[in-house]
Order: C-alpha cells, then structure tokens, then sequence
C-alpha cells in the first residue's frame, strides 16, 4: 500500500504541521500518512515541550495515521544524520513519496543543492575553505562553495527548514530513489520568527508556552485538548530548572574519554565540553565555554545532550533498527498491518520485544528508555517522574 512519509518534532504540533498534513494529501491522492518523530529530546539539543506519546497523539488527532518514534541517536544527529535516519527508517517501511516544507518558492533549486553536495569534488572544496581559514564554520564553507557553482540557490540554505530539505533530497537521492519528494511551501512565520494572525512557529509557541500563554489559538482544538489533558496529568511541559540539574549532575561524571568519543567531538568540542562540565554552574555556561566561531550553537546543544544521554559516535551511522510505534489511528492500523508484510525493520508494538531483537536495537532502545527516564524527571507530579516508564508505555490508540 502507498503510503506518505513525514519527518517531524512537532514541538510542538500547531497549525502549520496540520496545514502541511492536509496539502500533502491533497497533493498525493488520499493515502496514508506515516511520521517518524523525535522522541523525547529533539534535534535542536533540547528537551520537547511535551512528551513523545503527547506529541505522537496529537497529530494522530490531526491528520496523520501512524507515528513512529525516531531514535535517540539519530534525533540528536546533525541535519544530514538526523535526515538520513529518518527518511532511511520511511523507506525500510516503504514509503513511497516524502513530504516536507521548504521556504523555497522553486523546489528544483533544492535538488540542484542536493546534487551538488552529494559530489565528492563539492566537499573537497568545502573541506580547503576550512582548512585555508580556521575560524570558518561549515556552514560558511558551504555556503561559498555552493555559490560558486550555483549562484543565487545558494542562498536558500540560509532558511532552516530549506537546509533540512536538502538533506531529505540528499537522503533520497543517494540511498532511497524509489521515494518521490514531495516540497510544500512553508506558510506563516518564519523557523524561529515572529508570526500574525493564527500562524506561529514552534519556536515561538515554546516561549509563550514557557511564560504561561494560552497558545490555544494557533493550535488544532484537538491537539490542544491533547496537551491540555496531559499537563493535568502532572506531565506536561517539563521543568527545565529540574532537568537542567539532573544533566548537569550527569555531565560531571563524565570522564575525558567519553566526552572525546562523542559524535562530531572534533576540533577540540570534547576536550572543550569536558573541562567546561567540571566547572561550570549552568548549562548555559557550559554551552557558552564550549562555543567557538566554527561552531553552530545547535551543534554544541547537541554535543552537550548527547554527552549527558550516552550517545557516542556511530550510533547514528546507517539507518535505525527498528520501527517503535508511538501512536495510531484506526486507519493506520490496518495500514500497519500491510507494512508487517514488507517491512526491512522489525515494527515495535510491544517495548519487551525489543529485548527478542538483536544487540543494536536492544542498545538503542535501552538508550532511549534511559533518556525518557530523565525527561520525566521534568514532570511536577511525582507519580510521573517513575522510571521504567519506557518499558512499560504501549502506543497511543486513536478512534
């Protein structure tokens, strides 16, 4: 069966996402939609606003029928790992089309940026611009060397979310040409920007939310009642005081070893994330001491949480090992059972089953579950903040 395929965070689910949902439909005849998400700790290096089973319900509430959760490893990868994960995971499911928003108004100049960094002349030429000039970041690398070769595109990738999209073509490109992209234009505000009317970014719902804003407005009524319940359950928007001292307290354990085995620790990032661990009093100061000008803030976010949660370099190489469910609808469910069928991954229903799969999957679930652990210690009631929980929580069902 065909079926859509969606990379996400919903961080959290707003108006936009169910824009995207419905345009994707629209546009590719009425089939299934499957997401694979962020679980609990989301690509930017940081903890969700809202828990994975919240987020996943909620957008099972909203337009998608299956959400899966995108393993630790690869939720705090770069862009490209993260890229590469996901869409690898849609296509051992068999997706056959992905969906993704981009700010570009011509989506052929995105796959002409895709073509281009897949070339190894392209990286070459990105790798001599940083070794000709030590405080230049990637990024700059690779912004002067795309605009050498393809003028004006170039400056798409100064929008986030047309970076991701030309790491979901590169992923398509190089490992899964049998899924057809899908590029719906980005409406509303900007990634991180200030929105009008009933269109936010997740940035910007995340402040409100943090300073006690009724968000109601720029949300589906059904992923905000979602939201609503969960936070009265004693979950919701974890305490970021709470976590912030159970991640430093991890942070200083660490020894020197493991902070220089951690995923793009190079260019003095472990040396500079051990020291700053020991010393510093907030997590802000650690990120502020281990920050230099070739690193990207995000980059060292997720150094720092991938230290604090035990990821280590390779875990996030090749495509995950698994498909854990986090949510359904009724829809979704017969669609799952045609996905058991031709699945390359085995799908996880059942958290104990991991245990029955080979040793990698078994580590990456048990990574996560652990990380889930020190996400609910963010909760204000104290029945939520029981470890275990990851091992106990079947997927959320949605008549």
């Amino acid at each position: 069966m065909d079926f859509i395929g969606v990379v996400c965070e919903y961080n959290p689910f707003h108006n936009g996402h169910e824009y995207h949902l419905r345009e994707s439909r629209e546009r590719c005849g009425d089939i299934p939609v499957v997401c694979v998400m962020s679980g609990d700790f989301v690509q930017r290096g940081e903890a969700a606003i809202f828990s994975k089973y919240a987020r996943a319900e909620a957008a099972c509430r909203c337009g998608a029928d299956v959400v899966f959760e995108l393993p630790l490893p690869w939720s705090l990868a770069s862009a490209e790992g993260f890229a590469r994960g996901a869409v690898g995971l849609l296509g051992a499911l068999g997706a056959t089309t992905l969906s993704f928003g981009a700010e570009a108004d011509r989506p052929e100049d995105l796959g002409l940026l895709a073509r281009r960094l897949l070339e190894p002349q392209t990286i070459s030429e990105i790798r001599s611009l940083m070794a000709e000039d030590a405080s230049l970041s990637f990024a700059a690398a690779r912004q002067k060397t795309l605009e050498r070769s393809c003028g004006p595109a170039a400056r798409l990738l100064e929008g986030p979310n047309n970076i991701l999209a030309v790491e979901y073509l590169k992923a398509i490109y190089g490992f899964h040409p049998e899924i057809a992209p899908c590029v719906v234009r980005r409406q509303g505000s900007a990634h991180d920007g200030v929105g009008e009317g009933c269109s936010r970014s997740a940035s910007e719902l995340r402040g409100l939310m943090r300073s006690g804003e009724d968000v109601s407005a720029f949300m589906p009524a059904a992923a905000a009642a979602v939201f609503e319940k969960d936070a009265a359950s004693g979950c919701g928007i974890p305490d970021r005081e709470a976590l912030e001292t159970a991640i430093l307290s991890r942070l200083r354990m660490l020894d020197a070893a493991r902070c220089a085995a951690l995923p793009d620790a190079s260019g003095g990032l472990g040396e500079r994330l051990y020291k700053a661990a020991s010393e510093e009093p907030s997590l802000d100061d650690v990120f502020a001491a281990v920050k230099n000008k070739r690193l990207a803030m995000a980059r060292v976010r997720r150094s720092v949480m991938c230290a604090a949660l035990g990821v280590e370099r390779d875990m996030a190489d090749g495509t995950p090992p698994y498909a854990r469910l986090l949510a359904a609808t009724a829809r979704g469910r017969e669609l799952l059972g045609e996905i058991k069928k031709t699945s390359a991954v085995p799908i996880v229903t059942k958290p104990a089953s991991v245990r029955e799969l080979d040793a990698r999957s078994a580590q990456i679930f048990s990574l996560g579950a652990a990380a889930h652990d020190l996400y609910v210690l963010g909760c204000r009631a104290a029945e939520e903040r029981r470890g275990g929980a990851d091992w106990r929580a079947g997927p959320r069902i949605v008549e």
